[in-house]
């Protein structure tokens, strides 16, 4: 009979998976999979992106049980994992895009478009968009705070954490995010209607 892992700490699940038990990294799975899902697709924008994403990080995290020094919560860990997935996919992205541009027409019906679907439509809809495409315009390190505080409601503590840097750094880059990002979505709607 197996024991009742959900009693576990997050510390003891690590360990037992250490020692090759599957139902510890079942468990670690299904106690975090929906939330570094949420960070992911928050991130990306990409639904399907994000599953795929998401399953790369709890790949990598448990080839790196290993490293996992029990200090910080597990939480913290495999967000830390899935912000680099994260950044990668967008290298990644930059990359197939400037491919695509440099491709002749004919031949690049292969590659995959960047812009949405013909069928959506409605104001909530570009209203979303303009302000994914005014996030995707902050820098990286303005972004993930931003995305990390504003839509993933991660503690201030938390996000210092993940992104290794101070809480007074994620207090100043919050608020530059938040202030660069109101003047992008103003001067977006001033050039939309003038």
């Amino acid at each position: 009979m197996s024991p009742d892992l959900s009693q576990y700490s997050d510390q003891e699940l690590v360990a037992r998976a250490r020692v090759s038990h599957e139902d510890a990294y079942r468990e670690l799975l299904s106690r975090y999979k929906a939330v570094v899902y949420r960070l992911i697709v928050k991130h990306i924008g990409d639904a399907d992106e994000a599953m795929d994403l998401t399953q790369e990080t709890f790949v990598a995290g448990f080839s790196a049980l290993a490293r996992y020094d029990g200090e910080r919560p597990f939480r913290i860990w495999i967000a830390r994992i899935a912000l680099n997935k994260c950044r990668d996919w967008g290298r990644r992205r930059k990359v197939r895009a400037f491919f695509s541009r440099a491709l002749p027409l004919e031949s690049a019906h292969h590659v995959a478009s960047d812009t949405p679907a013909p069928d959506m439509e409605a104001s909530d809809r570009l209203e979303l968009a303009r302000v994914r495409a005014a996030i995707g315009e902050l820098p990286a390190n303005l972004r993930e705070v931003l995305l990390l505080r504003g839509m993933d409601e991660v503690s201030q503590s938390e996000a210092a954490a993940m992104l290794d840097v101070s809480e007074k750094t994620i207090e100043t880059r919050l608020y530059r995010a938040r202030t660069r990002l109101k003047a992008l979505l103003a001067g977006t709607s001033e050039r939309d209607q003038g």
